[in-house]
């Protein structure tokens, strides 16, 4: 594997096509401005260096980058790339990750608008989060020790797991298919709109109309805080631990909550059961 120690890089395309090589203590700035340092590469070794230029890593195929850093110039970073780790890496520019597969990323900080849209496949662990639109369109997450701060945070993802994650995000998780969340605190209104085959396992929910819309709805031992107007028109069997505020017109299922302010019923469709501590009721 060819290594390259301690230089600078700026011009356009610096190690396009690149096959083995291990970058150390790298600049990837200049005045040339150049882009997409490299391009179409493959079993790309990274450590220590720092990226200031636009879309360095896009189509590589094997990929590790260790201790970097890249900047809010550095555009776009990794596009269309496969089969990539990365451990405590900085990914400060807008639209850091997207259309990748196989990815890892640990101990990491990520402040990107539109991070890591129709990504296929990724890991992340113990690593925060700022963005907008966050994963969008992707599948197979799985993360572990997360927090994120945010919007529009998954949507439209499938087939994913989270846990013991922090998020505070608005309109969350709307038409997620084929998630569990496990012991983790989700904070935003709107959340989860629209999805289908979601679980939420011994978690905090907080926040105002969440979890409308549903098909096939799952809470486990779950804390509902400051929630208002909850469940309405979905498909829900929930086991909830705390007051909740309101809960309006679930449409089938069953909703175990030991106190409840009000229950609104002016929908004919709306069957589902609410049970408030040993009681069914089928309140308007």
């Amino acid at each position: 594997m060819e290594k390259i120690v301690g230089k600078s890089f700026d011009e356009e395309r610096a190690l396009y096509g690149s096959n083995g090589v291990e970058i150390e203590n790298c600049r990837f700035d200049g005045p040339a401005d150049g882009e997409s340092a490299l391009k179409e590469c493959k079993n790309v070794s990274v450590s220590d260096s720092f990226f200031n230029l636009r879309y360095p890593f896009w189509h590589v195929d094997g990929l590790k980058i260790s201790g970097s850093e890249m900047t809010d110039k550095c555009r776009a970073a990794l596009w269309y790339t496969r089969n990539a780790v990365m451990k405590d890496v900085k990914f400060h520019g807008i639209k850091a990750l997207r259309e990748c597969s196989d990815i890892t990323i640990e101990d990491s900080d990520i402040i990107s608008p539109e991070f890591g849209w129709s990504v296929n496949g990724i890991t992340m662990k113990n690593t925060s989060a700022q963005s907008e639109y966050f994963m969008m369109r992707s599948n197979k997450l799985k993360f572990n020790k997360v927090s994120l701060k945010g919007k529009y945070s998954f949507q439209y993802i499938e087939d994913s797991e989270f846990e013991d994650c922090d998020f505070d995000t608005k309109d969350a998780f709307w038409h997620a298919k084929n998630v569990v969340i496990r012991n983790s605190t989700i904070k935003g209104e709107y959340l989860a709109w629209y999805c289908e085959n979601v679980t939420f396992e011994n978690c905090t929910i907080s926040g105002t109309q969440p979890l409308c819309y549903c098909k096939n709805l799952k809470l486990i031992n779950c804390k509902m805080l400051d929630a208002d107007l909850a469940f309405e028109k979905s498909e829900v069997e929930a086991t909830v631990t705390t007051p909740v505020i309101s809960i309006k017109n679930p449409l089938k299922g069953h909703i175990e909550v030991p106190e409840v302010g009000e229950i609104i019923r002016d929908d004919e469709n709306s069957k589902g059961e609410i049970l408030v501590g040993e009681k069914t009721c089928a309140c308007s």
